[in-house]
């Protein structure tokens, strides 16, 4: 059975700045279901390699999810999403996941 897990810095606060750290502490599974909820018109969720999150970069072709309550299921393995909006990635908008 998959949880699911709002992203944020107190788990309520949302897609927001400064969540990298988020992710910390947590275990995380294949199958498990992290879910975004932002303001659409202000943030977005992007899907990148980890070139993408150390450097904050889009990769061509990379799953852009903006409908402000997006559910994204893990696969195995390390997760990587960003907000691309100019600055917001560098403000610390991303994070890393890894599921077992």
């Amino acid at each position: 059975m998959a949880k699911g897990s709002g992203i944020g810095n107190s788990d309520s606060n949302g897609w927001t700045y400064n969540v990298a750290n988020w992710p910390k502490g947590k275990s995380f599974k294949a199958g498990d279901v992290l879910v975004f909820n932002y303001d659409p018109s202000l943030h977005n969720v992007v899907v990148v390699n980890k070139r993408g999150y150390k450097n904050c970069t889009t990769p061509k072709n990379a799953k852009v999810y903006q409908t402000g309550n997006d559910q994204i299921t893990l696969a195995q393995g390390n997760s990587y999403f960003i907000c691309n909006f100019p600055g917001h990635c560098e403000a610390g908008m991303k994070i890393a996941v890894t599921a077992g």
